[in-house]
């Protein structure tokens, strides 16, 4: 076997190294079902630093940013189950459809990703393999058992966006994103607007497709499940205060919102 064919054969994670998602409240009994596609920014040690700059890494290119806390401040608060995916979206992006071409991104925003450049197709292969599939593996079981149980399910998707891209400052402090199933959305907008503090993009800053989505289509509008994907702009939810804050909002708004919509 050659040096490349070598490399290529070898696993993508260490046996050292944590699995591709973790578990956050597994007995939760709300009808609410959390994922946070982009909770980390872990890279293999494999892979190196994808010849990004260690700056690069810590925006938001890499993770969004404060997701990952606030995902767990909210599934307690809910006391809803929530899976968490551990590795950074550079590496792959488990919030799109395999032949998505950003599903390995070859630049974010203004930064190259050197590293997955002219990747072969075991390399690009072992990426999905092991940290895409097991992720929404897990999903589907936890799915597939909810609903042998008979449980009903509200899948909410956890997100953060950055206040500035491309040099564009955005004046969102929330959005509500959906897809055909605009039940949830539709309820948590009339209700924040309402409320008169917020500024909430209705599906901005972006929008929800087959093309360019995974969780919401998949998991939402092929299973029939109500769902909406929320946006937090990233300055409001960067550290343990801001996250516990909107936590409170957001679970405040959820329950609201589905009682409203009746679906809970």
């Amino acid at each position: 076997m050659d040096t490349r064919a070598a490399v290529e054969a070898t696993a993508l994670l260490a046996a050292d190294e944590p699995p591709a998602c973790s578990i956050e409240n597994p007995t939760g009994a709300s009808p609410f079902f959390l994922t946070c596609d982009h909770a980390g920014r872990r890279i293999p040690r494999a892979l190196g630093d994808l010849g990004v700059a260690a700056a690069e890494l810590d925006r938001h290119i890499a993770w969004d940013i404060g997701a990952a806390g606030l995902t767990s401040r909210l599934g307690a608060r809910l006391d809803a189950f929530a899976i968490v995916q551990t590795y950074s979206r550079l590496v792959v992006d488990c919030n799109r459809p395999l032949d998505s071409p950003t599903l390995i991104p070859l630049r974010s925003e203004r930064t190259d990703i050197p590293g997955n450049a002219n990747l072969s197709t075991a390399q690009r292969r072992r990426r999905i393999d092991e940290i895409f599939a097991p992720y929404h593996a897990r999903t589907v079981a936890e799915l597939d058992a909810r609903r042998a149980a008979g449980r009903p399910t509200i899948l909410v998707t956890v997100h953060s966006f950055t206040p500035a891209y491309l040099g564009v400052a955005r004046p969102w402090h929330c959005g509500i994103l959906y897809h055909r199933d605009t039940r949830l959305a539709h309820a948590l907008l009339r209700l924040i607007r309402e409320e008169g503090e917020w500024v909430v993009g209705d599906n901005e800053p972006y929008s929800v497709s087959d093309t360019s989505d995974y969780a919401i289509p998949v998991y939402g509008t092929q299973r029939g499940l109500a769902n909406v994907e929320l946006e937090i702009r990233q300055d409001l939810i960067a550290d343990a205060a801001g996250q516990a804050q909107w936590a409170e909002r957001v679970a405040r708004w959820l329950v609201r919102a589905s009682a409203t919509a009746a679906l809970a």
